[in-house]
């Protein structure tokens, strides 16, 4: 059936068209402070007036959004969340919804030549403008809202327009769950610097281990693009003048100080001007230098650990950090410095191995299921958990996918069974034939998982760290590692614009499906019960609330065959939404 046929009924196409009545007052959830006792009042949404667009701003409706754990996080922390710092929320409540599908329904008079009622589109959910981050969801009004008005902010700013349009063939969950699916895409396509960051700070630090044939080589800096400062504390008088020599040819200003200890350190961050530095290079450091070192790392920092001989043990590395402040931990175990800064390999490796640890709840789903629709996937892929049944999701959701590629992925799921966590790592280690993984993305918020997964990396193997762990969330790693085996690590949060205009291209192409990653469906009186869902991992995959339906339950895609046949009939394969079963579902619920 084609998309017209699917909305040639009357009540369909007019929603279709946005052109139906617009209510006097609509419906939204307010979070008003931390816990999700503060969602709503007596647990249900409230109702407020339609406001009416000015003539710089849209209308929208918002038509499908999906729950997502980020939600979680801000209920939980409420005001101390850190994109909300400075907010009165009893006063000025969240709502929140930052997967979301809308709809334009008014439009403004100065925006009558770019837009017209019934656009469709996605939000680019970080917006920024005038350098400002101000998020849809977070500080904006988001998808928990049946209308909303859109402004200067989400249409002029600092990267243009954040509406993406959707062709009308794409479903509204479809459309929806491209956000956090681009969140998965954009953590393969991260881009780390391959050398010092140009007029930025280096320090370079003598550790125990420290050797005085340790050498720059070639300068970390490519096109003549040297750093502004670089701060020496102890180096090997070679190094040293070595160092003399590049800052007189290439223009940075040397400062040269004594070994590293707080003291220096302290001297360094005020030669430098500012709260940390850009790059980071350790010559044969300790465990005690590392974990001195590492808080003074700006955002986006390369730390080198040039020479493991002194790593004895573990160091409390901020994976925290790793994740959300994009650091980058590079090393070599040879003499030149510059031998650590390669481009680091973040997509996964094709005919390699790779460990997704976690891989059951719907963001692991939706890692999965890319490999198994990857045009050159690595040859073994395993997904584990710790609940069988929860695992075995996977196997049933992806069943066809996982037919069509046996022969170029194997796809192995795997619990503890009773197995220690070190135990269960070896298991897993040795279906690698004992060499390791070439890529490990690490799902679970746990910086024991982090700890204990960096031994199944192979040589040369790249850890993905998507679970955010909050900064200043410590991990006990042996960072010998990344300069004997090469080993590195790699974190991203959220995505950028481009992230999400590549993945709405792909789901509107079929290269991947977003719609399989949908386990329940609901209305705007579910909000409550899906989100508790999403804490305790209740629902197999995405919960997707439609706002302009109000008093449908969260409903699993398999109870559907009880509640609404019609509308069951019409999924996929394995229980799967399909833009039929959509449209079947707003023809019978929506008012």
């Amino acid at each position: 059936m084609n998309h017209d046929q699917l909305y040639a009924d009357p009540k369909l196409a007019a929603f279709k068209r946005g052109d139906a009545a617009v209510p006097a007052r609509y419906w939204l959830w307010p979070l008003y402070g931390a816990g999700l006792e503060s969602l709503g009042l007596d647990d249900k949404p409230i109702q407020v007036d339609t406001p009416t667009c000015g003539p710089d701003e849209l209308l929208v409706r918002h038509d499908a959004v999906g729950l997502c754990f980020s939600d979680i996080k801000v209920i939980k922390a409420g005001e101390t969340h850190p994109r909300l710092t400075g907010r009165d929320m009893k006063k000025n409540p969240v709502v929140l919804g930052h997967e979301v599908a809308l709809t334009v329904i008014q439009v403004g008079e100065n925006r009558k030549d770019q837009f017209k009622p019934g656009d469709r589109f996605i939000v680019q959910a970080d917006i920024y403008y005038k350098g400002q981050g101000i998020a849809y969801g977070y500080a904006l009004q988001g998808g928990l809202s049946q209308f909303n008005i859109i402004g200067k902010e989400l249409l002029e700013g600092d990267e243009g327009c954040y509406l993406l349009p959707v062709q009308p063939e794409t479903g509204y969950a479809q459309a929806a769950l491209t956000e956090p699916w681009a969140c998965v895409t954009a953590s393969y396509d991260v881009k780390y610097r391959a050398g010092w960051k140009p007029g930025g700070v280096v320090v370079i630090a003598a550790g125990p281990g420290n050797r005085e044939d340790y050498v720059l080589g070639m300068p970390p800096y490519d096109g003549g693009q040297p750093p502004a400062q670089i701060i020496t504390l102890g180096v090997s008088a070679a190094l040293a003048n070595e160092l003399r020599q590049r800052a007189a040819s290439d223009g940075f200003k040397l400062t040269e100080l004594g070994a590293p200890d707080a003291n220096t350190l302290a001297e360094a961050l005020q030669a430098a001007g500012q709260a940390g530095f850009d790059d980071i290079v350790m010559l044969g450091p300790d465990v005690a230098l590392y974990e001195l070192l590492e808080p003074a790392a700006n955002k986006s920092c390369i730390l080198n650990i040039v020479g493991a001989q002194a790593l004895e043990g573990t160091a409390q590395v901020d994976v925290g950090r790793l994740h959300y402040d994009n650091l980058s931990l590079v090393g070599t175990d040879g003499d030149m410095i510059a031998m650590a800064y390669e481009p680091v390999r973040t997509e996964l490796k094709a005919g390699g191995k790779a460990a997704f640890i976690g891989a059951a709840g719907p963001m692991g789903q939706m890692h999965v299921q890319r490999v198994l629709e990857a045009a050159e996937p690595p040859r073994l892929a395993v997904a584990t958990d710790l609940i069988p049944e929860r695992l075995e999701v996977t196997r049933t959701k992806y069943t066809q996918l996982i037919e069509a590629r046996r022969n170029e992925i194997q796809l192995e799921l795997r619990t503890p069974e009773g197995k220690s966590p070190a135990e269960f790592n070896a298991s897993l280690v040795e279906m690698t034939g004992g060499a390791g993984f070439d890529d490990i993305v690490v799902l679970a918020p746990s910086a024991g998982v982090v700890a204990g997964a960096v031994p199944m990396l192979a040589a040369n193997g790249v850890m993905n760290i998507f679970a955010g762990l909050s900064r200043g969330t410590k991990a006990p790693i042996d960072l010998s590692a990344v300069a004997n085996k090469g080993v590195r690590f790699t974190g991203t949060s959220g995505s950028a614009i481009r992230d999400l205009r590549n993945m709405l291209t792909a789901a509107e192409s079929g290269q991947l499906n977003p719609n399989l990653s949908v386990a329940a469906v609901s209305g705007m009186m579910g909000v409550k019960h899906g989100l508790e869902g999403v804490v305790n991992q209740t629902f197999p995959g995405k919960v997707v609330i439609y706002p302009q339906i109000l008093d449908f339950p969260v409903t699993t895609l398999e109870e559907l065959e009880h509640v609404l046949p019609n509308v069951y009939a019409k999924l996929g394969p394995n229980h799967s939404w399909t833009v039929e079963a959509e449209a079947e579902f707003l023809k019978e619920l929506l008012p």
